[in-house]
């Protein structure tokens, strides 16, 4: 079987699948030889303007430079330099637009021209064939030279990856992209230049063969290398068929060889390595001429420029310089400038882009020349791009995957397979612009790698940092132990001591020393614990979520509040002492009506006051209640003159402070109303036991107070907190007139009361449990008003009388239905029993006995609902029956008392006013 060699030399060539044939357009630039297109007022030079990496720039702005003096340093392999293609002054080094089918930009060097074209220096070799490989790779290098066949990779970093690895060293001079004619007008005019640089290339690598693949539309360029070639330069001249893409590198070894290019690998791995015509050239003039990549051949076709033809470009023209010189006139409706052929170039955003080391066309096509494809459709699935694709891929898969941004899967199908020809994208009949949609992905994929090696350096320079900490950390500690080791073993050769053992030593006797004297100041150390400890205890309250203890306070509120109290009584017992002092030097008569006034006054202010606190604080606890009870008890019990009076005050308000505090221990619980009651009624008797009617009244006075507040704490809470303060403010002016004159203070009482019991009724309107204990204590008031033969039996009569009444009031506020008969009944029966002797109690209690059946008459006729104006008319006629029912058992027993009288007929006109407001009420609610 014959070597890959032999079947070469003996004229074999294959085929790769795929592959169109699209009009070749190239003889529209390359009837006219190669020309120089001159020097423009300004160079830009991309710093990147091949497959790499940037170089370091050597130059600043304001410096002057000359023709070939390097502008960049590449420090790695991949990296090739930049040189100043004609001398001039740096202007700038700022981005600028650059040769990207997204028309980015990129850092590059500005240069101003001077127009001399003034060389540097330059380094000659002209005989390489006595240099080594090395040596010429790296002038090739330091040359800038990149391929300049479109990929532009470094061609030193190429050639050194395939020393001792290729057998087979290719020249691609096909050139199949449709309108370009660089490379065949470089072979037609410069061939011998080409052929000294293949030259070049085989004596670095030393390959077995050399074969130059030229399409066969190339007959001129082919006779014109078959003249520079001697047969002992060992190059074989291969012409092969005319198809696009024969002049990709992959496809042209399987042309010229027949070997397949493995994915994601180089030509190098099957032995060939792959040159352009254009990069021999480059090479010949670098090695023998001492000329860096300074220029190259840029083919200017396309309709829209008249000057068509091919031309040496310094590297950093602007192609609007070459557009202008070279007479193009744009399309009127679809003006284009494309770099590349019409299958692989892109169109610019606009002419102000420079030529680069791998721009070899410029096409200026007008509209119907080369039509767009601006009308995208959907895919039908023809597998016409599958069957043109020169690297067997499934063009239709990609694409699907790469609009998803599906990277794995186009990796899994071999997107770096793609070569980019465009050929898929040429015979797609829904126009689609396969082409971009894989270099979008190509791009993509590569950002993420590079993001990926960036962040595993970093990674690995922090890991190798965190070493070389270690490491200097255990050297130091090293170092360190050694160091002490050392000094310990010169002061034990020495006879003295460890510093460090004595001065451990030092510390452990301070520390004996100060708790010894810790035992001479014990007051010192007990404060110091106890303060410790309170902080220690605020510490673990603030940590804590419940609520700050302000038990102290309240304390220290209560305590104060008790001395103001105190204070308070004890300032009222000298003034009323001493007014009584005075009072004795003075006329009984006019004595007696001041303190009547004066009482009477102190009761009603009393009970608006209580009536105040009680609205505003219902509900809440019984303190401020009680405070306000004292505070109108101690007027009465602070104008008794003598010290016994002082002692039964000062026992009724201890006596009182300890039911408080028992009934704050019980606070919550039911409480039966009884022992109030009993209480109520018992005081009065022990204070009866006196001598002196002043100390019973004070005793009546206090037991009263001490039921009021028993009543209360049970009854907190309900709808009936009003009902009883206003008793307690119509009994309170009673007590306090009472020692002198008790018929006068039945009368100052009643009128009180029937006050506090209108204002009661205002706030409670509407309410079925009013009329309970009002009944009641109207019922009890004539009882008391004549008991003037024994004022001590009276106060014991009305303690009893209240009592009752209370207990009547709760129970029927328990029944519902029996509202008005027991209150009633006992409102009778109770002055029956105080007035057995005397006409006018009859009278009162027929007053009383009117009144409640004027109040229930009143009640009946609101509970008919069906006759508005009938209950009205009802009320008002049973309201002034019971005015006139009560006005004349008063003016019977007028003879015997007037005052007696007044207070019956100011109880009925109150009741009965009481009846015509409620039954108005009830009319305004229907």
């Amino acid at each position: 079987m014959l070597s890959i060699i032999e079947q070469i030399k003996q004229g074999q060539l294959w085929d790769f699948p795929g592959g169109i044939h699209p009009p070749e357009n190239k003889k529209i630039s390359n009837k006219t030889p190669i020309t120089h297109a001159g020097i423009p007022d300004e160079l830009v030079l991309p710093l990147k303007q091949h497959i790499g990496t940037k170089g370091d720039i050597l130059v600043a702005v304001g410096d002057k430079v000359l023709k070939g003096q390097p502008l960049t340093k590449g420090g790695m392999s991949m990296s090739v330099p930049v040189h100043a293609p004609t001398s001039g002054v740096i202007t700038a080094i700022e981005p600028r637009t650059t040769a990207h089918p997204s028309g980015l930009t990129d850092l590059c060097i500005v240069i101003q021209t001077d127009g001399n074209d003034t060389w540097g220096s330059q380094h000659k070799i002209p005989d390489y064939q006595e240099k080594e490989s090395g040596e010429l790779i790296d002038a090739i290098r330091f040359s800038g030279i990149a391929g300049l066949g479109g990929a532009g990779f470094p061609t030193g970093r190429k050639i050194q990856g395939s020393l001792g690895l290729a057998e087979i060293l290719i020249i691609n001079a096909a050139e199949c992209e449709p309108y370009i004619t660089a490379d065949d007008r470089l072979m037609r005019d410069y061939a011998e230049d080409v052929i000294e640089g293949i030259r070049i290339l085989r004596h670095i690598l030393k390959p077995k063969m050399t074969i130059i693949g030229i399409e066969d539309n190339k007959p001129e360029a082919i006779k014109a290398l078959e003249q520079c070639v001697t047969p002992d330069d060992n190059i074989l001249i291969r012409v092969i068929p005319t198809k696009y893409p024969s002049g990709s590198s992959k496809q042209l070894v399987k042309i010229l060889t027949g070997r397949e290019v493995p994915t994601q690998s180089r030509s190098s791995a099957v032995g060939v390595i792959v040159q352009n015509v254009g990069t021999a050239f480059a090479v010949k003039r670098a090695i023998i001429d001492g000329e860096p990549l300074l220029e190259r051949v840029v083919t200017l076709t396309g309709e829209a420029i008249k000057k068509r033809g091919n031309v040496f470009a310094l590297l950093g023209t602007p192609i609007s310089y070459l557009l202008d010189k070279y007479s193009y006139k744009a399309d009127k409706k679809y003006p284009r400038v494309i770099i590349g052929g019409s299958l692989m170039g892109f169109t610019l955003p606009h002419p102000n882009v420079p030529i680069t080391k791998i721009t070899n066309c410029i096409l200026a096509p007008k509209r119907r020349e080369l039509p767009l494809y601006n009308h995208e459709m959907a895919c039908i699935r023809c597998s016409a791009c599958a069957e043109v694709c020169p690297s067997s891929l499934l063009p239709q898969q990609l694409q699907w995957y790469a609009k998803d941004e599906d990277f794995d899967k186009c990796e899994e199908y071999n997107l770096f397979d793609c070569i980019e020809c465009g050929a898929c994208a040429y015979v797609c009949p829904s126009e689609i612009p396969l082409v971009s949609y894989y270099r979008q992905a190509k791009a993509e994929i590569y950002a993420r790698r590079e993001e990926a090696a960036n962040a595993e350096r970093a990674k690995q320079r922090f890991e190798a940092k965190q070493a070389r900490f270690e490491r200097d950390k255990a050297a130091r500690e090293e170092r360190f132990k050694k160091a002490a080791d050392t000094r310990r073993q010169e002061m034990a050769d020495k006879g003295g001591d460890d510093a460090v053992a004595a001065a451990i030593a030092r510390v452990k006797a301070k520390q004996a020393a100060a708790t010894q004297e810790t035992d001479k100041k014990p007051a010192v150390a007990a404060a110091i614990a106890r303060a410790k400890a309170k902080q220690a205890e605020a510490a673990k309250a603030a940590t804590t979520d419940a609520a700050p203890d302000n038990s102290e306070m309240a304390k220290l509120r209560e305590e104060r509040k008790r001395q103001a109290r105190e204070r308070k009584a004890a300032k009222m017992a000298e003034d009323a002492q001493s007014a009584s002092v005075d009072a004795t030097n003075t006329p009984q008569s006019s004595a007696s009506g001041d303190e009547k006034k004066d009482a009477v006054a102190a009761a009603i202010a009393r009970a608006k006051a209580r009536k105040a606190a009680q609205r505003a604080q219902a509900g809440s606890n019984q303190d401020d209640a009680e405070l306000v009870s004292e505070a109108a008890s101690t007027p009465a019990d602070a104008a008794q003159p003598d010290d016994p009076k002082k002692a039964a005050v000062a026992a009724a308000i201890a006596r009182a402070k300890a039911r408080k505090a028992a009934q704050q221990a019980q606070a919550g619980n039911g409480q039966d109303d009884a022992e109030p009651v009993s209480e109520a009624a018992s005081t009065p008797a022990d204070a009866a036991q006196s001598d002196d009617p002043k100390k019973a009244a004070v005793a009546a006075a206090i037991a009263r107070a001490k039921a009021r507040k028993a009543a209360q704490q049970a009854q907190a809470g309900n709808s009936q907190d009003d009902a009883e303060p206003v008793s307690e403010a119509a009994s309170t002016p009673a007590d306090a007139a009472q020692p002198d004159d008790p018929k006068k203070a039945a009368v100052a009482a009643a009128i009180a009361r029937a006050k506090a019991r209108k204002a009661a009724q205002q706030a409670q309107a509407g309410s079925s449990l009013d009329d309970a204990e009002p009944i009641s204590e109207a019922a009890s008031t004539p009882a008391d008003a004549p008991q003037s033969d024994d004022p001590k039996k009276a106060a014991v009569a009305a303690a009893i009388a209240r009592a009752k009444a209370r207990k009547a009031a709760q129970q029927a506020q328990a029944d519902n239905g029996q509202d008005d008969a027991e209150p009633v009944s006992e409102a009778a029966s109770t002055p029956a029993d105080a007035v057995q002797s005397d006409d006018s109690k009859k009278a009162a209690v027929a007053a009383a006995i009117a009144r409640a059946k004027a109040r229930k008459a009143a009640q009946q006729a609101q509970a008919d609902s069906n006759h508005d104006d009938v209950d009205q008319a009802d009320a008002i006629s049973a309201s002034q029956a019971a005015h006139q029912t009560a006005s004349t058992p008063a003016d019977a027993a007028q003879s015997d008392d007037p005052k007696k009288a007044a207070v019956a007929a100011a109880i009925a006109r109150a009741k009965a006013r009481k009846a015509a407001k409620e039954a108005q009420e009830k009319n305004e609610e229907k």
